[in-house]
């Protein structure tokens, strides 16, 4: 959702021998008459995509050998843990150390300024959209398996032991299993002509033979689970990159804490992509800029080569610009003056100039 505010003065006057609007760094309890806007940090959302399948023992576990010749039936519930996808979308958030204060002139045109919701500057004599983050894949649970004992018989039911109980599923999944061979050769006195009819019951009969089986073998279930969080990029990135952890992930639990031994650790690089613009923080600098004609301040943000990788696999490699490796410059108010219809248009995700567009 965004924010539209109207009859803002915002860098425009209506001739030279009028004040221009000025913008400055926002000082908390010092603007009275002005509106004030955030320029963004990048952060990250880093998502993993995952199908997580659980293995139940079956109630027969212990007879899977004896009547179905089934050594290998687990007899312990297991989870496993594959990951499927991996993403990792930049966004911007407001940067506490770049608000400013747009001062309102009463000599002074009144545009139009977008804000985001968060108090982003989206645009100047425009309404600019905000750019939401695309949807998460959904979680998708696992699909619900047919009741095995809705199929045994009553002759089961009433056996005074499991072992018997498992001897007559046994019988009972042999049955069903001559049933289907006899269907398919068409030798059943009730064998369908239809073959609409002839799949119905062949289905039917394969659901209660894995039911059934499943008593001895175990159920398998697969769902696919997501897991999403925030990495924010270090302020400061050097020529020669930053190497972090990003997380781990373990194969019986999934995305875990970076601090969990259990998971295999999943590193973040970032490195500059040529040579990012030098910062000057000297009292000089803070003087020259002070006597600079006022604007408008953006982002120029730098190209950073973010890779994502497990100790044997890369995960993402890709560019992305971020805010923290970049720069703040001024759109000089002249821009404005003597355009008074120009439009700026701002990358809600950079903070950076998209625009600049002249009626």
């Amino acid at each position: 959702m965004r924010k539209y505010l109207f009859l803002f003065s915002l860098l425009l006057a209506v001739s030279p021998l009028q004040a221009q609007t000025e913008v400055a760094p926002f000082r908390p309890g010092t603007t009275v008459d002005g509106v004030c806007y955030f320029l963004p940090k990048t952060v990250f959302r880093v998502a993993f995509v995952s199908d997580k399948t659980v293995t139940k023992p079956g109630e027969f576990a212990a007879y899977a050998d004896r009547f179905l010749r089934q050594p290998l039936a687990p007899r312990t519930e297991t989870v496993e843990w594959r990951l499927k996808t991996f993403s990792l979308h930049p966004f911007g958030v407001p940067d506490s150390t770049k608000a400013y204060s747009i001062r309102l002139k009463s000599k002074t045109s009144a545009p139009l300024v977008t804000l985001s919701d968060e108090g982003l500057l989206l645009g100047v004599n425009t309404e600019a959209a905000d750019e939401p983050l695309p949807d998460l894949p959904p979680r998708v649970p696992a699909p619900v398996l047919p009741d095995a004992r809705r199929y045994l018989t009553h002759d089961i039911l009433s056996a005074t032991s499991t072992a018997k109980m498992a001897q007559l599923t046994a019988d009972e999944i042999y049955d069903l299993k001559d049933a289907r061979k006899t269907l398919i050769r068409g030798e059943a006195d009730n064998t369908p002509k239809d073959g609409a009819q002839l799949k119905l019951m062949l289905d039917n009969l394969d659901e209660q033979i894995t039911a059934l089986e499943g008593m001895f073998v175990g159920q398998v279930y697969t769902s696919q689970e997501v897991a999403s969080f925030t990495y924010e990029p270090p302020a400061e990135i050097g020529p020669e990159g930053v190497r972090t952890l990003l997380c781990r992930y373990s194969h019986r639990l999934g995305v875990v804490d970076k601090d969990d031994l259990s998971g295999q650790p999943i590193w973040i690089e970032l490195k500059p992509i040529g040579n990012l613009p030098e910062r000057i923080d000297d009292p000089d600098t803070a003087r020259k800029r002070a006597k600079m004609p006022q604007g408008l301040y953006v982002n120029v943000p730098a190209r950073i080569k973010v890779t994502v990788s497990t100790s044997d696999q890369v995960l993402m490699d890709a560019d992305v610009p971020v805010c923290q490796a970049g720069t703040t410059e001024l759109l000089s108010d002249d821009l404005f003056n003597k355009h008074l219809t120009t439009k700026v248009f701002l990358h809600p995700h950079t903070g950076n100039v998209r625009e600049i567009r002249e009626r």
